[in-house]
């Protein structure tokens, strides 16, 4: 059963990350810090192996997610090459928080972030403006921003990415597209810390905090999902499937918060 569990978290998560250009790690992280509390070996650091297991399988779909829209031709690489420092650096400084962290205290820190990504997906319309790109500097503290928190709750960074593109007159696709591209050092250097900084218990299948059977299980189905959304992104309008997962993030976020 536990693998039937990670096929169907990897392949919404997948999807998801391809289609809303959000990251599948909003999915994985509550999904996963359930399925790991259950575990004795694996309940005192629940949600960091979540944290950490989300941000390794980014690696395979993001992956899959950065190809996919590449040969569409809307990623905007030079907006991600402006970023990219401050991408990798805050990545890293977000693991080092989520170690120092307790599993709880992480857990709400998630429920907190899930809320205002679910409120802003009920509530808030995208606002395209048309402000000028920030110089390097600037550009490398939002990297820094973007993420920090990204690593800290083991997401890729798009609802605040996207967001960001649009205010600076990018559109709708290209935005998630660059979110997708910039998703894959987040989950790069985030992997690597939470490896360095993980304490892998004999009876757990893990490197550093990422559980390596929930990574393969996950990764294999987030792989097939993710060209599915970028599909579906280009072929429809993602408005209703927004409204549905803004939901779907309360009642995580009020569980978590609650916990």
């Amino acid at each position: 059963m536990i693998w039937i569990e990670y096929a169907i978290t990897g392949l919404l998560g997948g999807f998801l990350a391809g289609y809303l250009g959000i990251g599948g790690g909003m999915v994985l992280v509550p999904v996963l810090s359930w399925l790991f509390s259950r575990h004795p070996a694996t309940a005192d650091t629940a949600v960091q192996m979540a944290v950490a297991t989300s941000l390794a399988t980014m690696l395979f779909s993001s992956l899959s997610s950065l190809l996919a829209h590449h040969r569409r031709g809307a990623i905007l690489w030079q907006v991600v090459k402006t970023l990219l420092p401050g991408l990798l650096a805050g990545a890293l400084l977000g693991t080092l928080i989520a170690d120092w962290l307790e599993s709880a205290a992480l857990g709400k820190v998630f429920g907190f972030f899930a809320l205002l990504v679910g409120m802003q997906l009920l509530f808030v319309a995208d606002q395209q403006r048309n402000l000028p790109l920030p110089g390097m500097l600037p550009a490398t503290g939002v990297g820094l921003v973007i993420g920090s928190i990204s690593s800290l709750i083991g997401i890729g960074g798009g609802s605040m990415t996207v967001p960001w593109l649009l205010w600076h007159g990018r559109q709708i696709r290209n935005a998630i597209a660059t979110a997708a591209a910039c998703g894959y050092p987040i989950a790069l250097a985030g992997t690597f810390g939470f490896i360095l900084l993980g304490e892998s218990s004999p009876d757990t299948p893990a490197l550093g905090y990422v559980h390596l059977q929930a990574l393969a299980g996950v990764a294999l189905f987030a792989v097939l999902g993710a060209p599915l959304g970028v599909v579906a992104i280009h072929r429809s309008s993602p408005l209703l499937a927004k409204r549905i997962f803004g939901v779907f993030l309360l009642v995580v976020a009020v569980k978590m918060l609650l916990a």
